[in-house]
Formats: structure tokens, C-alpha cells, sequence
């Protein structure tokens, strides 16, 4: 008798096991889950993180994103940020951005933005290349975003953050 409880309460511990778990293959949780406005990219040897372009009006914005060096021991510099169509949108000359080994800069600190010039608007895309020193390269596709709420002051000061109306009928 007893050694049937103590069968029956193992292979119900067993049974409940999986279930509890929820960690199985293929699941979410063996996955990255950024849930921002920002994109981005973790191919090359520098992650880039939240890129986004804030503007304040049409015309002009801020690049904000963070780079994370995953190389241990050697540094890493942002060459060069070039947008896909040259005509339509400019990046003005800066200083490279290095980067320590697994070292970490986000661009949002220290108004250390990159100037974007040209078709940029607040709801649109931005296609840019990210050049590292070495010839690797990110393409991203840039969310533009308005200088207000998490953004305000990344573009400077000003632009306006209208509240679109509700959209069917709310009475």
C-alpha cells in the first residue's frame, strides 16, 4: 500500500513537471524581446540598440541609439552613418564614436546625437547604414519620432506632440 502512494505521488510530480515548466523548445523565452519605438541590430560585432531619429520639426532630427562593443578585449569605432538615399536625407560629418571593449554608448546622453538633415518627419522611416571601423556594416530602417515624451530634448528644444483624435465613436 504504501509503496503505491508513493508511486502514484511520483508519477504525478512527473506528470505536473511539464507544465510547470512552460520553458520548452521553440518557446519565446529563448529569445531576445526588445519591445521599443527603436530599431535594432545584433549581427555585426557592435550591437545597435533603439535607433531612432527625433525631430523636432520637418527638416532635421537627432540619430539616438546605443552601440555595445561585444568584443572583450579590442575597441570599436563608429565610422560613418550614411542614409540609403544621400538626396533625400544628409548626415552631417562627426567625430567617430569609440567604444570601449564590452563597453556601452548611448548617444542620448551628453548630447551626443548625430545630426540628420533633409525628408525627415516625425512618422516616417529612415533607412541608414552604420559603418564600423573595419568595414562591417548595419542596415537599419529608422523609426522618426516627435521630440516629446521619452524624447524630449534629444532634438534640441521645441516640436510639437499633438494627441491624434480617437478614431469611431466614443459618446
Amino acid at each position: 500500500m504504501h509503496m503505491r502512494r508513493s508511486l502514484a505521488l511520483l508519477t504525478g510530480a512527473l506528470l505536473m513537471t511539464a507544465p510547470l515548466t512552460a520553458c520548452g523548445f521553440d518557446k519565446a523565452t529563448d529569445r531576445v524581446n526588445t519591445i521599443v519605438v527603436g530599431t535594432s541590430d545584433r549581427e555585426t560585432s557592435v550591437d545597435v540598440l533603439g535607433a531612432v531619429v527625433v525631430s523636432a520639426e520637418e527638416g532635421s532630427g537627432t540619430f539616438i541609439a546605443s552601440f555595445v562593443n561585444n568584443d572583450l578585449e579590442e575597441p570599436a569605432t563608429v565610422a560613418a552613418i550614411t542614409p540609403q538615399d544621400p538626396e533625400a536625407v544628409q548626415v552631417p560629418e562627426f567625430s567617430p564614436i569609440e567604444i570601449e571593449p564590452n563597453g556601452i554608448v548611448n548617444l542620448a546622453e551628453d548630447d551626443q546625437g548625430v545630426g540628420v538633415e533633409g525628408e525627415v518627419e516625425a512618422g516616417g522611416l529612415v533607412t541608414m547604414t552604420v559603418e564600423l571601423e573595419g568595414g562591417e556594416l548595419v542596415e537599419l530602417d529608422v523609426p522618426v519620432v516627435a521630440n516629446c515624451d521619452e524624447y524630449e530634448g534629444l532634438d534640441g528644444v521645441g516640436g510639437e506632440c499633438e494627441v491624434a483624435e480617437p478614431v469611431g465613436d466614443h459618446g
